[in-house]
């Protein structure tokens, strides 16, 4: 799928510009068009293939803010971007359903325009439950979701709820009314909360206007945050819950900083360890069956010295996309190491462990990465392997996929070695199979 495309309307050259370059360098394809005959013209042949519309409120022939219209009806999301202010030109841009009014007089203002963009195709994978036993502002709160692209699911009530979350696990957000029979806000709130806590799930309180001290309440059962039903603003809505699912991304990205390689995006060595030693564990009381690979790329000290440590990177990405596209969901890809790579794969019959590995090898020697301009560096590996009941430890089993790595290259690298002798928890033979 090719980069998500991107209606720009603004008149201003110099705005123009910047807006089209910092949305060209976060991967999207821009139509900028200078007017609204422009914007028509470009919305007649392919309106459908835009994913949303960055629009100038003021154009040199519709100055009060015409072309939003032609864009939502096309249902395009719309961010408006203006130099203009006042009640009336802000009240009048929020009746028309879109999602988000952006001053123009902040220096910050075109990456707040960029990260919006970003936070639309998050959403498009993002689920949202909204409960409340009144069908109209349920509906209310529905209608303003969707112009945001979340995956919206309904409940009304607590129990309803709480079976929409069974079937839907991975729900980031539920909009709770206090006051629905069966079960109350405050009581769905901690039944959600015993399960999923604040950094995995968040909740947004609302309820009637005059029954503000439920604030409060709301936040110490362990709700985010809390919305008067009456009094709230569109504007403060949107802002109240893009604050909450942020602070979610911001925890899963701290969390993914502390398991993942910075580079590969595979995982890391602690993580390859602490989820190795369950199992490791499992595969002890034969529960399932562990296969262990080390793989090292041959010649990378070359690679680095003969085009610079830039395409070193490259190539360490290449190889950990290869193998996280080969191996499957159950299995653990790891990088351990600078051009070392491990694999600790589930169930694989012993009969198929040499040929998985070969294959992987064969597949890496025949997917060169390609430099651009027509440049393409080949790039071979080593695959030392470990086999179920090899050792009586994980650090065992990594020992024997390690040595027979060692063996693999002083062999002439480009091989896999598979290792079947059984070693003590010191790393001394014990036997063979």
């Amino acid at each position: 799928m090719g980069a998500k495309r991107i209606l720009l309307v603004e008149d201003n050259k110099f705005v123009g510009t910047l807006l089209r370059t910092k949305l060209q360098a976060a991967r999207y394809s821009v139509v900028w068009a200078k007017n609204l005959a422009e914007a028509l013209a470009q919305l007649a042949v392919q309106s459908d293939g835009f994913f949303a519309a960055i629009l100038d409120y003021s154009l040199p022939d519709a100055p009060a803010g015409e072309i939003i219209d032609h864009v939502v009806r096309r249902d395009i999301p719309a961010v408006v971007f203006t130099g203009l202010f006042s009640d009336e030109v802000r009240n009048a841009v929020w009746m028309k359903n879109v999602v988000d009014y952006v001053l123009k007089d902040n220096f910050s203002s075109p990456d707040y325009l960029v990260a919006t963009i970003q936070r639309l195709e998050r959403n498009l994978v993002t689920k949202v439950l909204v409960v409340d036993d009144s069908s109209f502002f349920r509906q209310v709160i529905v209608d303003l979701l969707k112009v945001h692209r979340f995956q919206v699911l309904t409940a009304a009530d607590g129990v309803g709820a709480l079976a929409v979350v069974e079937a839907h696990p991975d729900i980031q957000l539920v909009i709770a009314d206090f006051s629905m029979p069966e079960m109350d806000g405050f009581k769905l709130t901690q039944r959600l909360r015993a399960r999923y806590p604040k950094e995995e799930m968040a909740i947004i309180g609302i309820s009637a206007k005059g029954e503000n001290l439920l604030a409060a309440r709301f936040i110490k059962y362990g709700a985010n945050d809390f919305i008067i039903k009456q009094t709230f603003l569109t504007e403060e809505f949107y802002c109240r819950v893009n604050q909450c699912l942020d602070g979610l991304e911001n925890v899963r990205r701290i969390r993914e900083a502390a398991i993942k390689d910075f580079l590969t995006g595979l995982c890391n060595r602690r993580y390859f360890f602490d989820v190795g030693y369950k199992l490791f564990a499992s595969a002890a009381r034969r529960s399932i069956s562990l296969t262990c690979a080390m793989i090292d790329i041959d010649h990378f000290k070359k690679v680095n010295d003969t085009y610079g440590h830039d395409v070193g990177d490259q190539a360490l990405c290449h190889v950990a996309a290869i193998l996280q596209k080969r191996m499957r969901a159950t299995d653990i890809v790891a990088r351990v190491g600078g051009e070392e790579f491990c694999i600790l794969a589930v169930n694989v019959d012993d009969g198929n462990v040499e040929g998985l590995f070969e294959e992987l090898r064969q597949r890496l020697a025949d997917t060169p990465l390609e430099l651009g301009d027509g440049r393409q560096l080949n790039l071979t590996v080593s695959i030392g392997v470990a086999v179920n009941g090899c050792a009586y430890s994980l650090e065992g089993m990594v020992k024997v996929a390690d040595e027979q790595l060692y063996i693999a290259k002083r062999s002439g690298r480009n091989q896999v070695v598979v290792g079947r002798d059984v070693v003590s928890d010191d790393g001394g033979e014990a036997g063979s199979r």
